[in-house]
């Protein structure tokens, strides 16, 4: 018995000495927490809170107005099926809290997750491969303090055979994506530098508004290329093209309406549509204005494309249609449906109303190379953005169940048209094959 005591007192000295060694190392590392949340900088946290707005994060990463931020599950609509956004809060699970500053940025810029899994170029990484190393730190030491940790795993990703297999992104990486920091051009003043920078990356502006090849890769990602933001077809939207085309592009609007629009959603006598109202009241709203000038600086300096509308509101013929449509002597296809279902709010002249109706004459959404922004907005309606300081959000009504396909593209034929502006017409053949995609939609 007395052997058996001693065993056990040994036995109570080596668990003793152990938790004292546990209690230690919990302290130790608890300190050593303490002591890293300390050293966070109080600067590097404001600006990887902006610089998250710059990118936007938010739009993709939250799966809808009452769900928590940041924590995926958004449907992402591609040509290959349905991609879900991962959760990028600071949950150790579930999310990206157990992420090092190199597996950050090897996810944000290389599109390769902590584990070796890639990640598909719904991400725009190919984008945000150009952020410098001090915003990835700052974006980092943001995610990591500031964004509260929500244990939510999104629904998976299925994409079918062969987009599944993640192993095919290392071959896509490879031929498509330029892994390179983002360098300043000596040629150019600082202010044009800055814009170039927020546009190429953190502002991933190529990802929705340059046209894309067969494997879905943006056909390029600098200016160097003439495709370069020259509009793209991106989830049954086409987008602008933002460009120094003189019709179609931001040839006659001026830096000042560039920054206007990107602050409140209107200017160059445009309205934003689409996802660029996600864009606009979740990220550009919120832009320093010294960052709104440079984009808006960068862009005005990009030459024009190729397009083959035109606006020429001086022209003879042009004040001669206009007088017979306002004295109804001469009725054209879709002038009788544009009288009475749309001049109301952007007039028989298509002058709009400034920061509540856009002017038809003129806008370069309507003189697209592709109408199908158009179409969408006559089929679904829609609704002006709302943002600090800017224009009451105006609505537009659905048309689909008032117009038929026909007249859909007669009154926006009409429109791309009038008052001095030329583009192609729409075709009844296009009017029925978005609303088709359309009502497909889940």
């Amino acid at each position: 018995m007395q052997r058996v005591g001693l065993i056990v007192m040994a036995f109570r000295g080596v668990l003793n000495r152990t938790t004292v060694k546990l209690v230690t190392c919990m302290s130790a590392a608890l300190l050593s927490g303490l002591a890293v949340a300390q050293q966070v900088d109080p600067a590097d946290l404001s600006r990887g809170a902006y610089l998250a707005r710059v990118g936007d994060c938010i739009a993709c990463h939250t799966s809808g107005p009452q769900s928590p931020s940041f924590a995926g599950g958004l449907p992402l609509n591609s040509p290959f099926g349905i991609i879900y956004s991962t959760n990028i809060t600071p949950d150790p699970v579930t999310g990206i809290g157990n992420y090092s500053l190199h597996d950050f940025s090897r996810a944000v810029r290389n599109g390769v997750a902590k584990g070796g899994r890639r990640l598909y170029p719904a991400m725009p990484y190919p984008s945000f491969t150009a952020i410098t190393d001090d915003d990835i730190h700052a974006l980092y030491v943001y995610f990591m303090n500031a964004v509260e940790a929500v244990h939510h795993k999104p629904p998976e990703t299925k994409l079918p055979f062969p987009f599944n297999i993640r192993l095919s992104l290392f071959f896509w990486d490879a031929a498509f994506v330029k892994h390179k920091r983002f360098k300043p051009q000596n040629d150019r003043d600082a202010q044009w530098n800055r814009g170039a920078y927020l546009v190429q990356s953190l502002g991933h502006c190529g990802a929705c508004h340059t046209p894309r090849g067969l494997a879905f890769q943006e056909k390029a990602y600098a200016e160097s290329s003439p495709a370069y933001l020259s509009g793209a077809l991106v989830d049954n939207w086409f987008t602008a093209n933002l460009r120094g085309d003189s019709a179609s592009g931001l040839g006659r609007w001026s830096e000042a309406d560039i920054a206007a629009f990107l602050k409140t959603g209107h200017g160059g006598q445009v309205a934003a549509f689409g996802s660029m109202i996600d864009v606009i009241e979740n990220s550009t709203q919120y832009f320093h204005k010294d960052d709104v000038d440079a984009i808006a600086h960068y862009l005005k300096s990009l030459p024009a494309y190729s397009e083959k509308a035109s606006y020429k509101p001086d022209a003879p013929a042009v004040a001669i249609t206009l007088a017979a449509m306002v004295t109804g002597e001469v009725e054209r296809p879709g002038a009788g449906l544009y009288q009475s279902f749309c001049a109301k709010c952007h007039q028989v002249t298509g002058t709009g109303e400034p920061d509540k109706f856009p002017k038809l004459a003129g806008n370069s959404i309507v003189l697209s190379e592709k109408p199908t922004s158009l179409i969408r907005l006559l089929l679904e309606g829609g609704k002006t953005a709302q943002t600090r300081g800017g224009p009451e959000p105006q609505e537009m009504p659905s048309f689909a169940e008032k117009f038929s396909d026909s007249e859909i593209a007669e009154v926006l034929s009409f429109i791309r048209n009038s008052w001095g502006n030329a583009a192609s017409p729409v075709t009844t053949r296009q009017v029925s094959s978005l609303r088709r995609t359309l009502q497909k939609k889940p």
